[in-house]
């Protein structure tokens, strides 16, 4: 994320994200979608056009709910900092992903799912498409 007179927007969140989410690094995506994230008022986050991108049991698009929030704080030196969290509710199980701004634009941190049919955990980016 840049930061302030660089005449560049990314450090807003809003935007078409894709999203993979490892449970080893270097292993297949345990998970991945696609989504639309816009910040609201506050550290609220609207997110809309979810769709997954993986096959499972665990959670079925078009059945699910997302929450999130977003914080973004910086300095005049370009460096900018932010916390970001996301909830996917599905029928039987809760995916929470908790991190902050990484390298090259990108949402960073870590994942769990947990609930009556499935469990796991992990590290996750989100990159900007």
């Amino acid at each position: 994320m840049s930061g302030c007179g660089s005449g560049s927007n990314s450090t807003t969140i809003n935007g078409n994200w894709s999203a993979t989410l490892m449970s080893t690094p270097g292993g297949p995506p345990v998970y991945a979608f696609t989504t639309t994230l816009t910040e609201t008022s506050g550290s609220g986050l609207s997110i809309t056009n979810f769709t997954l991108t993986t096959t499972g049991s665990c959670f079925v698009s078009g059945e699910t709910t997302q929450t999130g929030s977003f914080t973004l704080s910086g300095n005049f030196n370009g460096s900018v900092t932010g916390t970001f969290g996301m909830t996917v509710t599905g029928a039987q199980n809760v995916l929470t992903l908790q991190g902050g701004i990484g390298p090259n634009n990108t949402l960073t941190g870590t994942w769990s799912v947990t609930g009556s049919t499935c469990s796991g955990e992990g590290n996750f980016t989100f990159n900007r498409m």
